[in-house]
């Protein structure tokens, strides 16, 4: 477990299925790749495969919690076999602008740094997500922050996505 001031950060479990796949809704995804789970049974097989990925040491897949257990959403770091793992956060709808994905992130960033040996993330958001870019600049006191390719696209289902990249190259002081 990584505890934060506010929260912690758990690997994830099943026994926050339900919590995710509440959570992880239309408003959450409006900007980001995925949809909504279709069904709990179809989250469920996802999440394992998450938990699968953790399990090989390919993926960090967290649950943000309160100090008293409820669920806040999910941290993730994808590709920690690579040079640059990218980074994800979600946080409840009910709970967001609380500053909740800040901490997370950064503890999550901090543990890497450390555990993982990582200098490199990648992070990406739609430039319409005004509170992912927002997130994304509070880093920029510890991190380099280099933008990539710019694209625009239409997922599977239909969602415009217009979608920025970035780099986040670790100062010498984290």
């Amino acid at each position: 477990m990584i505890q934060g001031k506010r929260i912690n950060i758990v690997p994830f479990d099943m026994k926050y299925l339900k919590d995710y796949f509440d959570g992880f809704n239309e408003e959450i995804t409006k900007f980001q790749w995925p949809d909504p789970f279709k069904s709990i049974d179809t989250a469920r097989d996802v999440l394992q495969e998450f938990l699968n990925e953790m399990e090989r040491e390919e993926t960090l897949f967290f649950s943000v919690l309160s100090k008293n257990g409820e669920f806040l959403g999910s941290v993730e770091v994808h590709g920690l076999t690579g040079d640059c793992p990218e980074l994800g956060v979600w946080i409840i709808e009910s709970e967001q602008k609380k500053g909740y994905a800040y901490e997370a992130l950064t503890e999550v960033l901090t543990y890497v740094c450390l555990r993982y040996d990582k200098a490199d993330f990648y992070y990406e958001a739609d430039i319409r997500n005004a509170g992912s870019t927002k997130l994304l600049h509070k880093f920029e006191n510890g991190y380099e922050i280099i933008a990539q390719g710019f694209e625009k696209l239409t997922t599977e289902s239909g969602k415009r996505l217009e979608l920025q990249g970035y780099i986040l190259k670790a100062k010498k002081n984290i």
